[in-house]
């Protein structure tokens, strides 16, 4: 799930060939993943270990729930303790995205502020 403006951030102008492309797709995913780990570095090392709307936030989690719903709405459900309550377009919360997919190893995930698919 990639919208236009996140595509173009990553370099990608053509939705079409990357639509019939699943190399590239998997480019994208990559390269989204390091840009999110870059906005998100702070909150994970901050938040990382601590149990938020009952569900121990992993790095993995974080990164999981910002591809589905975007870096910024994890850091503000982060900052509000899970107060904040984000769904996504198909009703799942962002607290079931931290959960399903805590735990997996993201250590070959780099940050990188302005990744680019080549």
């Amino acid at each position: 799930q990639f919208g236009k403006s996140t595509l173009k951030v990553i370099g990608i102008y053509n939705t079409e060939s990357f639509l019939r492309d699943t190399r590239l797709q998997e480019e994208a995913f990559t390269a989204n993943t390091s840009r999110n780990k870059w906005i998100l570095r702070r909150d994970i090392k901050r938040y990382t270990g601590r149990y938020i709307g009952g569900v121990k936030v992993t790095e993995s989690g974080i990164l999981a729930a910002a591809h589905l719903a975007g870096p910024g709405n994890v850091k503000k459900y982060l900052r509000s303790g899970g107060t904040l309550v984000f769904q996504d377009a198909f009703g799942t919360s962002l607290r079931y995205y931290l959960k399903k997919f805590s735990g997996y190893d993201t250590s070959s995930i780099v940050p990188n502020k302005k990744p680019k698919v080549l």
